[in-house]
């Protein structure tokens, strides 16, 4: 069973204490992970090529500047 976390506040209030505890008490993958779906809903939303996104592209050109 998932754990369900709670916050109320006025949305004018601009503490994002909850928000930054809750994501690093995540971790990297769960972050990671939602960061791909949220990216994927986005493509998919606008009509584009979800299967590519820029964070899965493999490098085509890299240089020592």
């Amino acid at each position: 069973m998932k754990k369900i976390e709670e916050n109320y506040q006025r949305i004018t209030d601009d503490k994002r204490l909850f928000d930054i505890r809750f994501w690093q008490s995540q971790g990297d993958i769960a972050i990671f992970e939602a960061v791909t779906n949220i990216l994927n809903d986005y493509f998919l939303i606008r009509g584009k090529n979800a299967d590519e996104s820029r964070l899965q592209r493999t490098i085509e050109n890299f240089r020592k500047t």
